[in-house]
């Protein structure tokens, strides 16, 4: 009888995966417990197991198809010598035999001949684990006086340990699993834009960072008076035109001020791993720079070690190829530390994502007028907020407010830029 191979769950949170893989062919004979494809997941690449045995009669998604459902159909499976359906059978109508389970790490297994274990007297098929048949066989079980607790009568492992009379290990204690939240039809007039594969892979990673990196925020207000001064100053001294030439901008000397401030407090240019925290020999500043499909990050390598109209004009070929596709990847992937610069469209505070594996990224907002109290006067200054963003695990908030610190005093007192 024709049966389909669903798309398994492979993960409590997973409603879709990508059939990244399949490691069987058309025609291909399949016997239970042989690894069938490879499916991604939301949490990595896993591969998939056949519960039952045949023929792999026709293939209905093909390998690299993203956004697969959970239970669709996937494949078909006939028995040897049967013909193969025109049409995928429809779920309703099939013996629930195609269910799969996912072995991430799989133990070396030999293939056993069907025995007692696989059939009962009446030949019937015994739907069970590949696990739970690995079990059976080390503990001598007949499959068949077994009860399966599993979906439509499957034995599973727990199964096997109650035949030993061995209880059953108590599940861990876990927090249910959000329910994914349904899709809300649409009935206003729009234009539905297909993402590209910049946006999915930014949409991924970012909302990644946000859930497994534990934020938090610290915002200081800067004065920028002395940086605008300064910016001033050698603006006028560039030459008009020739290979000398440059025009600073206020986000390159904020480049520069935290390079510097990174190198003064060398905690906050790291990142977290399992097994270290990597503080970085070189600061590599990453810079936002917003692209028509979204956002990239070029870097400025060495950026301490770097002249104000060097950054400046790097920054400028930077920014210009990345928003015509043209970054080499060494000049965007990587990096210790990333600045997001809001002030041009007028934002006055805002909080940005980290962007993995980094340790810390700085939102700058925009210079304005504000009222301050000076020697206890009220003066007038060009005041910005910034906010940095640290990933907990590896700048807490006292590296944080020091690295603040730092950066605060050299806005504040830009000569320093020039050492």
């Amino acid at each position: 009888m024709a049966t389909n191979i669903l798309m398994p769950a492979l993960s409590p949170t997973m409603t879709e995966g990508t059939l990244a893989k399949w490691l069987k062919q058309e025609g291909d004979t399949i016997k239970s417990g042989d690894v069938i494809a490879e499916i991604e997941t939301d949490k990595a690449t896993m591969e998939v197991e056949a519960v039952d045995e045949g023929v792999l009669g026709k293939i209905l998604v093909a390998a690299g198809t993203e956004g697969v459902a959970v239970n669709a159909p996937i494949a078909v499976l006939v028995d040897a010598g049967e013909a193969v359906p025109s049409a995928a059978p429809k779920p309703e109508a099939l013996a629930p035999k195609a269910a799969t389970e996912a072995t991430p790490a799989p133990a070396p297994r030999t293939e056993s001949k069907p025995n007692s274990h696989d059939t009962t007297d009446q030949g019937e098929r015994i739907v069970a684990s590949p696990l739970a048949r690995r079990m059976a066989q080390q503990a001598g079980l007949d499959l068949a006086g077994i009860t399966g607790s599993g979906p439509n009568g499957r034995i599973v492992k727990a199964d096997i340990d109650a035949a030993r009379g061995k209880p059953p290990a108590p599940a861990p204690m876990a927090a249910p699993a959000a329910a994914a939240p349904k899709p809300v039809d649409i009935t206003a007039p729009h234009d539905a834009i297909p993402h590209s594969s910049m946006r999915k892979i930014i949409a991924k990673r970012l909302q990644a960072a946000k859930q497994a990196i534990p934020h938090f925020y610290l915002t200081m207000d800067v004065e920028l008076d002395a940086l605008l001064k300064l910016r001033a100053d050698l603006n006028g001294q560039s030459p008009k035109d020739g290979p000398g030439t440059f025009k600073l901008s206020v986000n390159d000397l904020i480049i520069k001020a935290s390079a510097i401030a990174l190198r003064r407090v060398p905690a906050a240019n790291a990142s977290f791993t399992d097994d270290a925290m990597i503080r970085y020999h070189d600061v590599d500043i990453s810079v936002a720079v917003a692209i028509p499909d979204g956002l990239i990050t070029p870097i400025i390598r060495k950026a301490d070690q770097k002249g104000l109209a060097a950054i400046s004009n790097e920054m400028k070929d930077l920014a210009a190829r990345a928003k015509l596709g043209k970054l080499k990847p060494e000049e965007f992937q990587g990096g210790s530390f990333s600045i997001s610069n809001l002030g041009m469209y007028g934002i006055t505070s805002f909080s940005a994502i980290i962007n993995p594996p980094q340790g810390a990224i700085i939102a700058i907002g925009a210079g304005e007028k504000r009222p301050i109290v000076r020697g206890g006067e009220l003066a007038i200054a060009t005041v910005m907020t910034v906010t940095l963003s640290c990933d907990h695990r590896v700048v807490d908030g006292a590296i944080g407010a020091e690295f603040l610190a730092a950066f605060k005093a050299i806005v504040e007192q830009p000569l320093s830029l020039m050492l």
